[in-house]
C-alpha cells in the first residue's frame, strides 16, 4: 500500500528531528519554519523539551513564532506546565517571542521563583513581555522579591527583566537597597544603575554598587 504523502512527510519530519546530527536537525527545523505547516506544530513543542544544541532550540523557536498564534500558544502553555524543566523554560522562551498576552496568566508565581535557573530567567523575560498594560507594578513587587538569587547571569537577566519595566521599579529597588542582606542591596543598587545609564554595563554597575554597600555599611558601623 502506498504511504498517503502527507504521512510521509510527516514521518521525514519526526526522523529528521530526531537525527543524531545537530545540522539535520538545523536544516530540518527552518525548513519548516520557512513552509509553516499546523501538523508539525505538536512536534516542534514536544523537540523542544529534550533537544540538547542550542543553535537548534533557538531555530525551533523561531519556527514555532512562524506558524499562527492560535495553533501555538495553546500547546505552549501545555509545555509550561510539564514537569520537565527544559520544556518549561523552552516554552516560556517561545512565548516571550509570540508575545501573545493571552498567555499572561500562565506566568505564575511559582514559575518567576522555578528552582531551575533557567526556567526562572525565562519566566522573568516572559513576564516582562507578556505583562498587560497596568500590570507592571505587581510583576515589579514579584520580581524585585527574587533579587539577590543565583549568580552573575542570573542577576542580569533579572536586572534586565527590572529596567524593561521602566520607573515603577525604582522605589521597589530603594526599599530593597535597604534589606539585611548584603548581596540583595548590591544587586538592588546595581539595576536601578543599569536603569539610570544602560550603557554603562552590568560589571561597572555591581561594582559601584559593591562600594555603595560597603560604605553605607561602614557609615552604619560608625
Amino acid at each position: 500500500m502506498t504511504v498517503p504523502q502527507q504521512d510521509a512527510e510527516t514521518i521525514r519530519v519526526l526522523r529528521g528531528l530526531e537525527d543524531s546530527r545537530p545540522s539535520v536537525r538545523l536544516r530540518v527545523t527552518l525548513a519548516v519554519g520557512t513552509s509553516p505547516d499546523p501538523r508539525f506544530v505538536g512536534t516542534l513543542v514536544a523537540r523542544c523539551a529534550v533537544e540538547p544544541d542550542f543553535q537548534v532550540r533557538e531555530a525551533l523557536t523561531w519556527a514555532l513564532t512562524r506558524h499562527p498564534a492560535s495553533t501555538t500558544v495553546p500547546a505552549l502553555l501545555e509545555e509550561v506546565r510539564s514537569e520537565r524543566a527544559q520544556a518549561r523554560s523552552q516554552a516560556l522562551h517561545t512565548l516571550s517571542k509570540i508575545g501573545d498576552r493571552s498567555a499572561w496568566p500562565a506566568i505564575t508565581p511559582a514559575l518567576l521563583s522555578d528552582a531551575d535557573d533557567e526556567v526562572a530567567r525565562s519566566a522573568w523575560r516572559a513576564a516582562v513581555a507578556l505583562v498587560p498594560e497596568g500590570e507592571e507594578a505587581g510583576l515589579a513587587t514579584a520580581l524585585t522579591a527574587r533579587l539577590g538569587r543565583g549568580g552573575r547571569d542570573m542577576r542580569l537577566s533579572l536586572s534586565r527583566a527590572l529596567t524593561a519595566l521602566g520607573e515603577v521599579i525604582v522605589p521597589l529597588l530603594r526599599a530593597a537597597a535597604t534589606a539585611p542582606d548584603p548581596g540583595v542591596r548590591a544587586h538592588a543598587v546595581a539595576t536601578e544603575r543599569l536603569l539610570r545609564d544602560p550603557d554603562a554595563g552590568f560589571e561597572s554597575a555591581v561594582e559601584e554598587a559593591k562600594r555603595v554597600v560597603a560604605l553605607g555599611a561602614a557609615g552604619q558601623e560608625g
